[in-house]
């Protein structure tokens, strides 16, 4: 494997998550394995648990790593070819990649949806200028349309998690006072389309997915019906993809309870907005995993950098 740039760079999620739970027993066992290698990361937007952990997860395998705030700190960055560069952008993908190519053995990028094009978005055209013109591996910390690591994470928090040979999951929209990607969400289902599980969405209409990435999955509009039974419930929101990056309502009875989760278990990415998302009661509960799921993120981007360096 050379990139990690979404969910179908997985070749088998079952070993993938067994080597991540190897390497969370004994996170240092391949610290010679990074030695006089560098990874870069590059955030064109903010990050908490994906900068600490993918750094962490960096420093385990003995690597050196730089991390560059793109959007305050660099030129800001023309990525279409035969641009005539009059106006603000400064700096052309073409040489951008190729020089952070050689200061570093991996380079990783987050860069999120504008919410505005949802074609521009869709092309990825940061992420995939950098697959294009590095001459590094290249890692996706979150694009416009994937987050794999998150997804990855969850992969192993439900493995370490599940009892059942094929458990119910539930992915479902939560209200939320800005207009938010699409990545996480998508990224969810690509992942879950590999396990043996029940899996359901709900989330009321008007909020459908890509349907590219949900064809086959069983959409539910009930989202009490939803979650009966559930053995796990992930909350989430997204805005529009039809009536692409719009906030079509924020409907506070799809906020998250302690009645609605039943005794399933809690799954959210972070950040979460308290009481709008989900109440308090569930976050502070026992049946919520969102802590443990961010532990993961450091095995998750381990188990991606140790592939990537191994090959």
């Amino acid at each position: 494997m050379k990139h990690y740039l979404s969910i179908k760079n997985i070749d088998s999620l079952p070993d993938w998550v067994s080597e991540a739970r190897e390497l969370k027993e004994n996170p240092v066992a391949h610290k010679a394995l990074g030695a006089g290698k560098t990874i870069c990361l590059l955030f064109f937007n903010n990050s908490l648990r994906t900068r600490l952990s993918t750094q962490k997860a960096a420093m385990n395998l003995g690597m050196e790593v730089m991390v560059m705030n793109f959007g305050s700190e660099g030129w800001q960055l023309e990525f279409e070819d035969g641009a005539v560069m009059d106006q603000g952008k400064s700096e052309h993908i073409k040489e951008a990649a190729k020089v952070v190519s050689q200061f570093c053995d991996i380079v990783a990028i987050r860069a999120f949806a504008s919410l505005n094009d949802k074609e521009k978005d869709e092309a990825e055209v940061v992420l995939n200028g950098f697959e294009k013109y590095a001459s590094v591996p290249v890692v996706n910390m979150e694009s416009s349309a994937g987050h794999p690591l998150q997804a990855l994470a969850d992969a192993i928090t439900l493995d370490e998690q599940n009892k059942k040979a094929k458990p119910k999951v539930v992915l479902s929209w939560a209200p939320h006072p800005k207009a938010l990607p699409h990545a996480v969400a998508n990224s969810f289902v690509e992942m879950m389309q590999l396990q043996v599980a029940d899996f359901v969405i709900t989330h009321p209409e008007g909020y459908e997915l890509n349907p590219e990435i949900t064809k086959n999955i069983h959409i539910e509009h009930d989202q009490q019906k939803a979650c009966e039974n559930a053995d796990f419930i992930y909350v989430k929101n997204w805005s529009s993809y039809s009536n692409y990056g719009k906030v079509l309502h924020q409907d506070s009875d799809w906020t998250m309870t302690t009645e609605k989760l039943g005794l399933a278990k809690f799954m959210h990415c972070l950040p979460v907005r308290r009481n709008v998302v989900v109440e308090d009661a569930v976050l502070d509960g026992g049946q919520s995993l969102v802590i443990e799921q961010a532990n993961n993120r450091t095995y998750a981007a381990q188990v991606v950098l140790k592939k990537i360096l191994e090959n």
